[in-house]
């Protein structure tokens, strides 16, 4: 078992790593193997406490440093990073630990800016601190949990989206983008296969109206429930930050119903370009779901009975509910790094259709065992 160390849990990144290493002791357990990871969760408090920082590294394998300071004072933001790597330095140095630190810098670590002498200084001390480190050199980050107008373009230009405004933007601003799984999962990567020295993700690079012109698709598409073509795991990943974001406000939606004497008729999913459908039968009382995906874009629909849908934000307390009837039929699509359980409170056999945009991979069925209640 290898004690990691994430520094900056709170955050957009902290999070989808911390997330991630739960993830992979989900599927250890659920297999019935010993947890590959130790998780030790820092925020920006746990530096404040010089027992609780050395308690943290202490017999620490790796650190992933997120932890850091972005906006605010020309003087602080120098000062900020440094001082917090120092921290750290000096609470591996007392209690002798020599983690391998993956460093989360930034591509404005080349500028003569205070951030990018902060967050180049702060890689400085940190790389003379240990034997093993890695310089995790991340650009724009986008990602499912990330703060609107907070340094977020992406996220910004999504909430504005959900509350009908029309964002302006430059036209002439360029962003190079990387989803914060993908970042997480690069700093991983280097500690499973202990590399060490410069790590540059490619990103994807796009105009600002562009970001906005697919952004804009897939809000408009949403409305008319329809869902964009998800060939292209980019496509999936900004996709998914948006759906994320329209919970739990944006569901259930109810669908059009077409009834005339013979019955009913209704769309269930439309666009996505192919996926996976499936049907279930749930007894009463019984519970299905207690999991997540990092990458999945899935939907529920009941169609006949009762049933309670259970959402929780992985590694929180809070759990959204919602009860949803096959009397009227309504989706709720599952967002990614959620975990989530459908339970027939009915008194008959439960209908329910689930739909996937990929077809299930037994051996990488991106799907981790956690329950939404205790």
């Amino acid at each position: 078992m290898k004690r990691i160390v994430v520094t900056g849990a709170g955050g957009l990144i902290g999070w989808h790593a911390h997330a991630r290493l739960h993830a992979g002791n989900c599927a250890a357990d659920f297999k019935g193997t010993p947890q590959p990871y130790d998780i030790v969760a820092l925020n920006h408090a746990g530096f404040d406490d010089d027992a609780t920082l050395n308690a943290a590294v202490t017999g620490a394998d790796a650190v992933l440093h997120f932890a850091g300071v972005n906006r605010g004072d020309d003087d602080v933001v120098e000062t900020a990073n440094p001082a917090i790597a120092r921290r750290l330095a000096r609470a591996c140095e007392t209690v002798g630990a020599t983690p391998h630190i993956v460093y989360a810098n930034s591509t404005h670590a080349k500028s003569d800016t205070p951030y990018g002498r902060s967050k180049r200084i702060a890689g400085e001390v940190l790389d003379a601190a240990v034997p093993k480190y890695s310089d995790l050199v991340l650009p724009h980050i986008f990602g499912e949990g990330a703060r609107p107008f907070y340094n977020n373009v992406t996220a910004t230009l999504i909430a504005k989206l959900l509350a009908n405004e029309t964002p302006e933007v430059n036209p002439d601003g360029q962003v190079q983008l990387l989803h914060a799984g993908a970042a997480a999962q690069a700093a991983i990567d280097a500690v499973e296969n202990g590399q060490t020295g410069l790590i540059q993700p490619t990103p994807r690079l796009m105009a600002v109206p562009d970001l906005l012109s697919k952004l804009q698709g897939f809000h408009d598409l949403a409305q008319a429930n329809i869902y964009p073509d998800l060939s292209d795991p980019f496509d999936v990943a900004l996709f998914n930050s948006y759906r994320a974001a329209t919970y739990p406000d944006g569901w259930p939606r109810p669908l059009k119903l077409n009834t005339d004497p013979r019955g009913t008729l209704f769309e269930a999913v439309k666009g996505g370009g192919g996926g996976q459908t499936f049907l279930s039968t749930t007894k009463p009382s019984v519970t299905r779901g207690d999991h997540f995906h990092l990458d999945k874009v899935e939907r529920f629909l009941v169609i006949q009975g009762e049933a309670v849908i259970r959402v929780r934000k992985v590694l929180t307390d809070d759990v959204w509910e919602c009860s949803v009837s096959g009397d009227t039929p309504a989706p709720v699509d599952m967002p990614t790094l959620h975990t989530h359980s459908i339970e027939n409170v009915g008194e008959t056999d439960l209908l329910t259709l689930f739909w996937t945009h990929d077809l299930f991979d037994p051996a990488n069925p991106d799907t981790y065992a956690d329950k939404v209640l205790p």
